[in-house]
């Protein structure tokens, strides 16, 4: 008499998994997240190992593990420097947005350079993605597409290929017939990974995967997958701007939080590779409310214009909008301007936004907030050739940040003639060319300097 498999229930928000069915989720308190599936199948005799033999550290060769350039500057700078072989590489993005469109571009490339690419689609047929390619000028004959959407199938047909760099679009759309939930489910999507990855590893070929986010913001729906591959791209953007960020958020072979700028166009995804001047090219002329910042992404400096709208509010509760900044950044913000110099902005609609769709989220852009938000309020513009940075603290003290030689070069470079940071770090600063920096320790002190 065979033993029968027990079903276990598992949420599809966190992974969670209960031996019964429960209308909410206990750990992320989800209604009705809870689905049913098989246990996978013990696996029954030895299988081979894929545990290394202990070494030294010293004794490990880095020689397979020089990169692939793909020849797109921008991505190649948000992975690091290239292609590690052997990575697993995590693009997620909103639908629409132009993932599989860079990732077909991004095969191109390296099938130029004499490599098998194979690109899996289980969204599209072969005839929609030639459509595509036909329209990004895609021709290569090392450029390989297969459709479905069964990894057993995947693996069975692609050996004959030998493939140098494989894709994956989508990893909700493929399942394994160890498991008997729908495709896209936590176990599906978190075993098809586990494979995708342990292929890789023991081939050496790179491997992306594509995954749509959910209304929550998480790639392919629970946490877990992030966990298991080696980078996670995020591609941003609104659908009403033409630049898109491609943001790394985890690296384990290069900096986090690094950035790569394209351009949406009709044959596809441009670089920018200077997206600071991009950004302030229709910065208005002696606008109030309009100010200039040096932001670090990753290793790179990004001048963006912060803008600013204050106005008395016709409501009981008045508005607080950002866009590209912490809302609770700016309540915040509000708070110490009130306190500190006694402009009080309770009563007053506040909206904030980052020109060009870039989000912004480091301490260095509270000075440039605040200079924004007074130039608004009293309706008095700020030089057009000032550029501003630094942390604001609760007691109204402006405080040092990181790297404040590399954001200096970099508004100077852009045409820049004044700069105003923190007296922490202007004491230690380099004044490049004609660069008048000046130092201010206080907001009570910035007031004075723009504004009087």
């Amino acid at each position: 008499m065979t033993k029968q498999k027990k079903p276990i229930y598992v949420c599809q928000s966190c992974g969670y998994q209960a031996v019964k069915w429960l209308g909410r989720c206990p750990d992320c308190g989800e209604w009705n997240s809870m689905v049913e599936e098989l246990v996978k199948s013990e696996r029954k005799g030895k299988t081979a190992s894929a545990m290394s033999q202990p070494q030294t550290i010293d004794a490990i060769s880095l020689a397979t593990e020089m990169r692939l350039k793909t020849g797109m500057v921008e991505f190649d700078r948000t992975l690091g420097g290239g292609v590690v072989p052997g990575s697993l590489v995590l693009i997620g993005g909103d639908p629409g947005i132009g993932k599989s469109t860079l990732i077909l571009q991004v095969l191109n490339r390296l099938s130029q350079q004499s490599c098998r690419a194979l690109y899996l689609s289980g969204e599209e047929s072969p005839q929609q993605i030639k459509l595509r390619a036909e329209r990004l000028s895609v021709h290569s004959e090392g450029l390989y597409i297969m459709t479905g959407t069964c990894i057993e199938d995947f693996f069975e047909k692609m050996a004959p290929i030998k493939p140098d760099i494989v894709a994956v679009d989508s990893i909700q759309t493929v399942y394994t017939n160890d498991m008997t939930s729908a495709p896209g489910s936590v176990g599906q999507v978190r075993e098809v990974a586990a494979r995708l990855m342990t292929f890789a590893k023991q081939s050496g070929v790179p491997i992306f995967l594509i995954g749509h986010v959910t209304k929550e913001g998480a790639i392919a729906g629970p946490k877990v997958l992030e966990h298991l591959v080696d980078t996670v791209l995020y591609f941003e953007g609104d659908k009403g701007h033409v630049f898109r960020i491609l943001r790394s958020v985890k690296n384990r072979f290069g900096p986090t939080n690094e950035i790569g700028v394209f351009e949406m166009k009709d044959t596809g995804l441009e670089e920018v590779c200077n997206p600071s001047r991009i950004f302030l090219e229709e910065r208005p002329q002696d606008a109030p409310g309009s100010i200039v910042i040096p932001c670090i992404e990753g290793t790179r400096p990004v001048l963006v214009e912060i803008q600013a709208l204050v106005g008395p509010s016709p409501l009981g509760m008045p508005r607080r909008t950002a866009i590209g900044v912490d809302h609770n950044r700016i309540s915040l913000l509000v708070a110490v301007l009130g306190k500190r110099i006694g402009m009080e902005l309770g009563d007053q609609d506040i909206f904030v936004n980052v020109a060009g769709g870039l989000k912004v989220d480091e301490p260095a852009a509270d000075l440039g907030i605040v200079s924004a938000m007074m130039s608004s309020f009293l309706n008095r513009p700020v030089d057009r050739n000032l550029v501003v940075f630094g942390e604001v603290g609760l007691a109204g003290e402006i405080r040092g940040v990181s790297q404040p030689d590399l954001r200096i070069r970099e508004a100077r470079k852009l045409g820049f003639s004044r700069c105003l940071l923190s007296r922490n770090n202007f004491e230690g600063a380099n004044s490049p060319g004609d660069m008048e920096l000046g130092g201010v320790e206080s907001i009570q002190e910035l007031y004075e300097l723009l504004f009087k």
